[in-house]
């Protein structure tokens, strides 16, 4: 099985199907993106925009998901940014608070982000 994930204009994941790998294979049993492509798009229309998603990341960084992000230049899908101020580090695949995580040498309380205030605050957890 295949999973081809849908772009919308703007790279970001509409849906993820599995194609069958039958669809995707071409005239020497290979498998093939582009013959992949080509199947969703009949099926959901010509102008549709599709990559291939390998969930065993074989491929592309990520598994796509619904929210991820597809971006060419790495040719890798990037998770959903978890808050607006956050920047991706495309050669990790992780974004990252702009403000350091502080260290918790003792493990007793975890940090979460304060978007509002752009700071790490401890839970009483």
């Amino acid at each position: 099985m295949a999973h081809f994930a849908e772009l919308n204009s703007d790279n970001i994941v509409q849906r993820v199907i599995v194609v069958g790998n039958a669809d995707c294979l071409d005239s020497d049993g290979d498998e093939s993106e582009a013959i992949g492509i080509a199947f969703c798009q009949g099926i959901f229309g010509s102008d549709t925009i599709w990559k291939q998603t390998s969930y065993n990341r074989n491929m592309r960084g990520i598994f796509a998901g619904r929210g991820c992000t597809y971006d060419a230049s790495v040719d890798k899908f990037f998770s959903p940014r978890p808050f607006s101020s956050w920047i991706l580090d495309k050669a990790t695949g992780k974004w990252n608070a702009p403000v350091a995580q502080p260290s918790n040498e003792n493990y007793t309380r975890a940090w979460e982000w304060d978007e509002d205030n752009r700071r790490w605050n401890q839970t009483t957890e």
